[in-house]
């Protein structure tokens, strides 16, 4: 069972999207509240949905989110900017996934992010990503590449491959809760918010120390 939490400034349609996912056998939505008025959402669902397209700053609302390592934050905005989307991932977002999309859509969305996935809109991504690449070279050229060791790489590279965290502990003879801790591990290696954020710094760190192998 996935558990849901809706944070929205609309609650005409946050009320209406819970009933469309409770009717789903294997989701079950335990909170909606509006973004001005919502309360503690750490540790209180597997996936917590975020207005993204508030006046103010959702990085509260994000941090809040993110405060369990089981929770994953993510962001429903009407529009899919890459400047936003980076933003989003940065401040610990898993997904940014438009309003207008079909239910179908989000359903299967929200089951490959329950799965470890991250999700983002299929036209925006290669924006996203050189947009990451290039913060990081901007911000990171006089810094020595991380030192990741041969499983960590092993597990990055399978979450690159667009595999969840389930599907890389089969690949590789792990618990998912080893991929985890491996995930965890990586990005406090390297500073990174997100997955993908960390797949961005590896492959531009890659590209700039190509005689760089892992510990």
């Amino acid at each position: 069972m996935i558990t849901v939490a809706i944070v929205d400034q609309e609650l005409t349609f946050a009320d209406a999207l819970a009933i469309r996912l409770d009717a789903e056998d294997d989701i079950k939505v335990v909170a909606v509240a509006k973004a001005s008025s919502g309360p503690a959402l750490g540790g209180c669902a597997d996936i917590v949905l975020l207005d993204a397209d508030l006046d103010g700053d959702t990085t509260t609302l994000l941090c809040d989110a993110n405060s369990s390592p089981h929770t994953r934050a993510v962001m429903l905005s009407r529009t899919s900017e890459p400047e936003r989307i980076v933003a989003a991932i940065q401040a610990g977002a898993a997904a940014w996934i438009r309003k207008d999309e079909s239910v179908e859509y989000l359903l299967e969305a929200l089951r490959g992010i329950a799965r470890g996935q991250t999700w983002l809109p299929a036209a925006e991504t290669g924006n996203v990503l050189s947009l990451l690449l290039h913060q990081q070279d901007s911000s990171n050229d006089d810094m020595p590449p991380a030192r990741l060791t041969f499983r960590e790489r092993q597990v990055l590279d399978c979450l690159a491959s667009g595999a969840g965290r389930g599907e890389a502990a089969a690949r590789l003879n792990i618990s998912v809760n080893t991929v985890r801790t491996h995930m965890q591990n990586i990005m406090t290696k390297l500073g990174a918010h997100s997955t993908l954020e960390a797949i961005a710094m590896v492959g531009r760190r890659s590209q700039s120390h190509p005689g760089d192998r892992p510990g």
